[in-house]
Parts: C-alpha cells; structure tokens; sequence
C-alpha cells in the first residue's frame, strides 16, 4: 500500500520529470498543483484559516454546498463512497471507497482519500493524501485524538490502520487474515479508550458474521484482538412483538454500531434482521458459538427493540439524551426509540427506497440528518416538524444512492455526504441549524418521556 500526491500539470521539467515523480509515487515536498506530506500542520493543528472558518453561520439561505470533492481514478472505477469521517481538528475529511452492491470487491483495488479544507491550494479532485487498499473499504473512523490516524473496515473482513502523515508506507497495524479475522465484510469501525487508560484507544468492528471484535495495535504493526463477543440467535433476549425468526439460523449478522455519549459500556448494534440490540461491553456470559478465537467470545446482547421491514443500515445515539437513539434500514424508515421500552416512540417514512445513514446533530438535540437512495439528504428539526425535513438536499442530480454523511463536531457549520457517484460535497447549514433552541433540552426530555402504545 501506498500514500501518493497527486501530481498536478506538468511543470518545466518536462516529461522525465513527471516519469521520475511517478516512478517514486510521491512528490517531494509541496509544488504547483500538488500537496506536500499531510503533516500535523495540514492537519488542522496549525493551519491556515479558510474563507468558511471566519464565516459563522449563513443566513437566510439554509444550506449551500461548499465542495463538491472526488478521485477521479477510483471514480473510473465505479466505485462509491462507502463511508465519511472528520479528523479529530475538524478541518480534514477522508473517505472510503468500495461497493455496497452484490459482487465479489475483495479483490478489487481501493483508495482511502482525505482532504484538508483548509489548504490555500486546495484541489477538490485531487486528494491531500490517497491511501491504495487491496480490498474494497467499506467503512472509516478517524482516531478521536491523533489527526492523521484513520482506521478502515475491508470487503475481505480486515481491519487496517494508517497514519496519513506517513507518505512512504501509511499502514500502522492490521489484522491479518487469521481465525480471529471477521470472516464477512466489515460494517463499521470505531475507536473507544482502553478501561483505565482515558490517552489509549481501541478499534471496535462489527460485521455480518456476528461477531464484535476489539483490536489493539501492537508492534510488528499488528492489530491483537483483546475481546470478542458473538451474536447468536437463541441468546437474544426476545421481545414480546418480534417477530419468529427462521428455524436453522445461528449467528446474527451486525449491520451498524452506535455507542452511548453517557454510558461508554452501553452500545447499539443494528442487524440483518432489522431489529437493534441494546449491548453492553460488560457482559459474561459465554457466547454458545463454534466460532474459532483466540479470546472468550461472550454474549453481549441485553435487550431486544422491535424491527424494522427489513435490515437496519446505520444507527446513531443521541449525544443529549441517554435513552434515545436512531436507526435507519432498508424499509426507508427513521425510527426513535427509547433504551427503555421495545416499540419506537416514532416511526416516519423518508423514503421509497433504502435509508443507508443515520445521524445526530453534535450541537442541536432535536436535528438529524438521513441519507437515502434516492439521491438526497434531509435534515429533520423536531422542534419544527416531526412528520416531514426542514430541508431536502438534492446531492446526486441522477438520484444515485447517497451512501453516508457526518456532522463535523468540531465546525459545526459543515456536514459531508458521500454518494454512488464517488463524490464527497460537503454542506455548510445555516444557524438555524446550529445554533441550539431555549426550550430544545426540555423539548427533547418531553420526546422521551412519550410511551409508544
């Protein structure tokens, strides 16, 4: 694997020049048309302001599109962005290229690209540092506090690990293909501190072969899985109205994970059935599976919600409350729970199609946004409506899936969303959007406290 500057026109050495520049993959240092290595300082930690960082909020209009980025090589391809993630400074955003569709991706090249926003010389087609892969990416969490590190979940069920500042050789660690290996495409990837150890940080993944692994980088650039857990079918805890699951099935498969912004052992995985798990890290009972692992794997399911029509895509807990989250699937419904009782307290149809994305708004408690497979994104205010958006942004002209999207925490003007096309635009939202309501904190306990009948 390689991270490779792009090289822009051809400059006055001529041909040669270029010849020799592509040989070695990477450009020396900065130059016309294109960037130096994606160090700390072009990390955000001490860059140069853009023009929408000294803008506050937009009024009036709601919501404008301020890059529309992309690679051109991976877009030749065919391939989609898969997954989106902001670094820990907000100002670059990378994402994941793969295919969601049917089909065998595991042997198809890849690219993991990240952008800083706050370049002089940005270029939107050409990436501040791209990452080759060997297998389609289908998911990407940027570490909490490193700005440069990124981990990625593989078609081929690996868990890899970059740090974006290296040029020459960008991998840390990864898993390697062993018996601990997910034996199914990654869903997702997220970072959680080490008990005990607030500095350190894990990478939790999750995959359709039900199991939810830990992994912690060690030397020899190799990712060691320290705790596992399954998911099987007759250690669910059922709920009264779930519906009978077919006879022979074993292992469920673990579709998307959110975890709690107030209880860091307490997490929510979305599943091929269509129903959420509530889990918790602390569980002890032994997983009744055949699965082979280095490490006890343990059940970790608590309790079960009420499904979905069909498989859950992506769920998100609310950053304001500790009993409400969000889940989204292929029935094109959003539906809001509560952690404390089985039915939603909401259930709103956004769609025809798939909703593949699914997010809280890190400033405002009562303001989600969906991605759908119809080309677009809607930004709900609960406040305002709870039936229909307060906007619906056009992202793909074609209706083209969009497959992901993320509020940035830390410019909290900016939302980014990837689509089928291989397109990344980021959006930056109007004050209404980001500038919190009097009354929204006790609106939003009043939501919770409602009792589905």
């Amino acid at each position: 694997m390689a991270t490779r500057a792009q090289p822009g026109p051809r400059s006055q050495a001529g041909s040669a020049g270029v010849a020799a520049l592509a040989a070695v993959g990477v450009a020396s240092g900065p130059g016309p048309g294109r960037p130096g290595p994606l160090q700390d300082e072009t990390l955000g930690v001490a860059s140069v302001p853009s023009q929408w960082r000294a803008v506050q909020g937009i009024r009036g209009e709601t919501v404008s599109c301020l890059y529309t980025l992309g690679y051109p090589p991976a877009q030749a391809q065919g391939l989609h962005v898969t997954s989106i993630s902001w670094n820990s400074t907000g100002s670059v955003v990378a994402c994941a290229y793969g295919r969601l569709d049917h089909g065998d991706w595991s042997t198809l090249k890849s690219f993991v690209c990240a952008w800083n926003l706050d370049r002089r010389d940005l270029h939107p087609q050409q990436p501040s540092a791209v990452v080759e892969v060997p297998s389609a990416v289908l998911c990407l969490a940027f570490h909490p506090t490193q700005p440069s590190h990124v981990a990625g979940g593989l078609y081929s069920g690996e868990v890899l690990v970059w740090d974006l500042s290296r040029l020459e050789d960008p991998l840390l660690w990864r898993t390697g293909l062993t018996d601990d290996t997910h034996t199914d495409p990654v869903s997702q990837v997220v970072w959680l501190p080490e008990p005990g150890h607030s500095h350190r940080f894990q990478v939790l993944s999750v995959a359709t072969d039900g199991k939810v692994l830990l992994w912690q980088g060690i030397g020899a650039g190799q990712l060691q899985l320290t705790e596992g857990f399954a998911l099987v079918m007759q250690q669910l805890p059922r709920s009264t109205k779930l519906k009978k699951h077919p006879r022979g099935e074993t292992e469920v498969g673990a579709t998307a994970v959110a975890f709690s912004s107030f209880d860091p052992r307490l997490f929510i995985l979305g599943t091929e059935g269509g129903f959420p798990l509530k889990c918790s890290l602390a569980a002890g009972e032994a997983a009744l599976t055949r699965m082979p692992s280095s490490v006890p794997l343990r059940a970790p399911a608590q309790f079960t919600f009420s499904p979905h029509g069909g498989p859950i895509y992506s769920v998100s807990c609310s950053p304001f409350h500790r009993n409400l989250f969000l889940s989204a699937g292929t029935d094109g419904h959003v539906h809001l729970y509560s952690m404390l009782q089985a039915p939603p307290l909401t259930s709103l149809q956004l769609s025809l199609k798939y909703l593949f994305a699914v997010r809280w708004s890190p400033v405002r408690p009562l303001v989600f946004a969906a991605a759908s497979g119809k080309g677009d994104v809607q930004l709900f205010d609960l406040q305002k409506s709870s039936q229909k958006p307060t906007v619906l942004i056009k992202q793909t002209q074609d209706e083209s899936p969009v497959y992901c999207l993320e509020f940035n925490s830390q410019q909290t003007q900016l939302l980014a969303a990837g689509d089928a096309q291989g397109t990344v635009k980021v959006w930056q939202l109007s004050t209404e959007f980001t500038e919190q309501g009097p009354r929204e904190a006790e609106d939003l306990d009043c939501l919770a406290a409602e009792v589905a009948t």
